[in-house]
């Protein structure tokens, strides 16, 4: 039933709101500058071990948050990685305690540029700093710290949350002893920067935009995020999705032939632009693209060097039809891993759903998840 808990479900949960720097004592931004006051929300599930050594953090992707599983009293919809966090699920909270935080620069309970800005009172708007990988990390490890953990059994993510994974695996290899990146990438091809280009130029050139200031003008982009949000989600699925499921089916609404909605697929592209309305900030969308624009953490001479000391288990996968971040991003990950001498196991998964398979119950995908993390328990318990 919508809104309580299932079978395998963790059940009802509530996220959390915690301040991990404040404005005397602020967060080192990467690029220069500090900020502060930063509150960060999360949430967790399952039981952390007497020995703190069951913890799994999950990064979220793009447009995700800190609600990966279970129910919000009232609200029809499970965590966005319910499918995988839960009693019995790869992500089993019986043996794990799984932890998931809204990145900073999201809108979604964590300091973000439509969080207020202490100097002026008003939404922060374009004057919120631009923001690197390194610091969506650091406020991770924060809250890691905060939490009373000292290492982390896992990390996982897919998308823009893999490369989380990946920085935070080579930046602080002794903070974990798994990184599990999923679906990611180490460097943004041409391609996926110019995607999400168009994205922001849709966002930007909407009149409302008001140059970053429209939630003091009372009015929001929706027309420009809303379309970047239709073009974005074409590069989540893949051609055999999208043809299975829509094939060239006319909308049942259609009037006549003409500019409007004559399609089921444009009727479909239409409703996830509008319900993203619902839940996203188009800021945050500009601020987190460009994070995922700047990620080449192999691009550093010394990246390598802190896990050539202290080594850490790496899984990487891919998806056989994601042609946002196809398999050869991943191969890339693991060749350069595997030359640094570190212990990496890489799959490709067999998968129809292209770049949103990381999301979904997909068989093999979550076996190997299964086999990775029974692993990683027992060799703790060694």
């Amino acid at each position: 039933m919508p809104g309580t808990p299932e079978a395998g479900s963790v059940g009802v949960v509530s996220t959390q709101t915690v301040r991990l720097f404040t404005a005397e004592s602020p967060l080192t931004l990467e690029q220069g500058g500090t900020l502060g006051p930063v509150d960060v929300a999360y949430e967790t599930y399952g039981t952390l071990a007497p020995a703190a050594d069951n913890a799994v953090f999950v990064c979220h992707a793009l447009t995700g948050d800190a609600h990966a599983a279970g129910w919000h009293p009232g609200d029809p919809r499970p965590g966005w990685w319910d499918n995988l966090i839960g009693p019995g699920k790869p992500l089993d909270t019986d043996r794990f305690f799984v932890i998931c935080a809204n990145l900073i620069g999201g809108c979604q309970g964590s300091t973000g540029p439509s969080s207020t800005n202490p100097a002026t009172g008003r939404a922060y708007g374009l004057d919120f700093p631009v923001l690197m990988t390194r610091d969506l990390v650091a406020v991770h490890r924060a809250l890691v710290k905060h939490l009373g953990i000292t290492r982390l059994l896992a990390a996982i993510g897919g998308s823009l949350g893999g490369m989380q994974v990946l920085q935070w695996g080579l930046d602080q290899p002794e903070d974990l002893a798994n990184a599990l990146v999923i679906a990611a990438s180490s460097r943004l091809t041409a391609q996926n920067i110019a995607f999400s280009a168009v994205a922001r130029r849709a966002i930007m050139s909407d009149p409302h935009f008001e140059a970053g200031g429209y939630a003091a003008a009372g009015v929001n982009p929706d027309v420009g995020l809303s379309i970047a949000r239709m073009m974005a989600h074409i590069t989540y699925l893949s051609e055999d999705a999208l043809t299975e499921k829509f094939g060239r089916q006319v909308d049942p609404n259609r009037v006549q032939p003409g500019f409007g909605i004559d399609f089921t697929v444009e009727s479909y592209l239409d409703h996830q632009g509008q319900v993203f309305l619902e839940r996203f900030d188009a800021l945050s969308y500009l601020y987190l693209t460009r994070v995922m624009d700047y990620f080449d953490p192999f691009a550093e001479p010394k990246i390598l060097e802190r896990v050539l000391v202290t080594p850490v288990n790496w899984l990487v996968l891919s998806f056989a039809t994601d042609w946002r971040f196809g398999t050869n991003h991943s191969r890339r990950i693991v060749r350069t891993l595997e030359q640094a001498g570190q212990p990496v196991s890489f799959r490709e998964i067999p998968s129809n759903y292209g770049h949103d398979s990381f999301l979904l119950a997909v068989e093999p995908y979550h076996a190997t998840l299964v086999a990775y993390f029974d692993r990683a328990l027992s060799e703790v318990s060694r």
